[in-house]
């Protein structure tokens, strides 16, 4: 069984993005340790990750904090469905989706660049961060026919459509 634990963390693509891949046909299926957003309930700014405990930090006496691990959060829900949350892959997740793709991961004055592979030449993705670009590329995959498949593992893959 897994719990729902709040996490604030940067090293993912934007929700924006995420509801684009997905609206693209990114598949995904839920496993520990996913992060994700809870859509239209007041929760824009916390992202979600999916965990074996929930772990809790409190602050104690003379800024001390002691870690504290629950079998669910007070204020948690009892369920939401899969279909009413957005996945958010983290940066190492895209990559590796990308796999041998990639040719080049590049710091730009506006924000990165990632350049990928095709059979008929490379394409460039911009954007302000490089989980943003990265995603963008999975993005333009989806828009070509290419398939994001995690069955093979842990990490999902691209592959031809």
């Amino acid at each position: 069984m897994c719990y729902l634990t709040v996490c604030r963390v940067g090293a993912m693509i934007s929700v924006q993005l995420a509801k684009d891949l997905r609206a693209a046909g990114l598949d995904w299926h839920p496993r520990p340790f996913d992060f994700f957003h809870i859509p239209d309930r007041d929760l824009d700014e916390r992202r979600f990750v999916i965990a074996d405990l929930s772990v809790d930090i409190q602050p104690l006496a003379d800024g001390i904090a002691a870690i504290t691990f629950n079998g669910a959060v007070e204020w948690s829900l009892d369920y939401i469905l899969q279909q009413d949350v957005v996945w958010l892959p983290t940066e190492s997740q895209i990559r590796e989706a990308l796999g041998d793709l990639t040719r080049s991961l590049e710091r730009t004055g506006r924000g990165w660049t990632c350049t990928i592979a095709l059979p008929d030449g490379a394409e460039s993705h911009h954007a302000a961060s490089a989980s943003d670009a990265y995603g963008l590329a999975v993005l333009s995959l989806l828009s070509r026919g290419h398939e994001f498949s995690r069955d093979e593992g842990p990490t999902p893959r691209i592959g031809p459509g």
